[in-house]
């Protein structure tokens, strides 16, 4: 596929997607959105890949929904179901919505957040399962100054992330925070200097591709969002599950091998 609105690459089994219209702070379209559910089912299906990033071009990561599109927003749009592919009855439907997907992708997504991420932006930015950013970036959830609401699971997702107080405080004030805010109330893991952003992502990111099970990861991944709609005992039991299947696999040999044999691993993802 040709994309318009972003970019695609692959190096040292690390996808990229780059949210790519820098001239307007990579303002979220519709095109944009066909194009990166795309390329992380892409990204996701490709046996060469083990870590996807999200980044945007630019000074910002994405500044919301583009005005041009907003201001003409068809009420029925949210309500359109034909956006959705048909849900998969052997997979969560709550990771099948119109942005929550990124947890079903069966790889880590980090998103590389090197500006901006108001109102739309920030959505992509939390259903990424982990978030570097910039010291100068700053966030807003952007609605409640347009006189939306909580949009796309934002209000299900922002309190586990952040506390049911801050994702008050975020969602009903729309302030804007900055980098250090941000990084206290948890809502990213990581701050860098910005011009040490990408070289600390993709140093952590080659650390997962180069030297962890792709096994495990899409494992303890779908463990981790199966944990909301579980007791201790459903967890428990489903994690003595997979310790089974994981003690068979070919990558727990290779776990041990590699470690008693002092060398690099080498992780099919079997």
């Amino acid at each position: 596929m040709t994309y318009q609105h972003i970019a695609y690459a692959v190096e040292a089994r690390i996808a990229t997607i780059t949210l790519n219209r820098p001239e307007r702070m990579n303002a979220w379209t519709m095109i944009m959105e066909r194009e990166v559910r795309d390329a992380m089912e892409r990204a996701g299906a490709d046996k060469d890949v083990r870590v996807i990033v999200l980044t945007g071009a630019g000074r910002a990561f994405c500044a919301g929904a583009d005005m041009d599109e907003l201001k003409d927003l068809d009420p029925n749009d949210i309500k359109d179901q034909s956006w959705m592919r048909p849900f998969d009855m052997n997979r969560r439907p709550d990771w099948q919505t119109r942005y929550s997907f990124y947890p079903a992708i069966e790889k880590p997504v980090i998103g590389m957040i090197n500006g901006a991420a108001a109102g739309i932006g920030l959505v992509h930015a939390l259903y990424c399962d982990i978030r570097f950013a910039a010291e100068t970036a700053v966030y807003t959830t952007s609605f409640a100054r347009r006189g939306l609401i909580a949009e796309h699971g934002l209000s299900w997702m922002l309190p586990r992330i952040v506390g049911h107080a801050n994702a008050l405080d975020l969602l009903l004030s729309a302030r804007k925070i900055t980098g250090a805010e941000a990084l206290a109330m948890g809502l990213v893991n990581k701050l860098f200097p910005a011009d040490q952003l990408a070289a600390k992502t993709y140093d952590y990111a080659r650390d997962l591709a180069d030297n962890v099970s792709p096994r495990s990861m899409a494992v303890i991944k779908r463990q981790m969002y199966e944990v909301p709609f579980q007791t201790l005992a459903e967890a428990t039991i489903s994690a003595n599950h997979e310790m089974g299947l994981s003690v068979r696999s070919n990558d727990f040999r290779e776990g041990v091998a590699h470690f008693i044999e002092k060398r690099q691993a080498r992780f099919s993802g079997d």
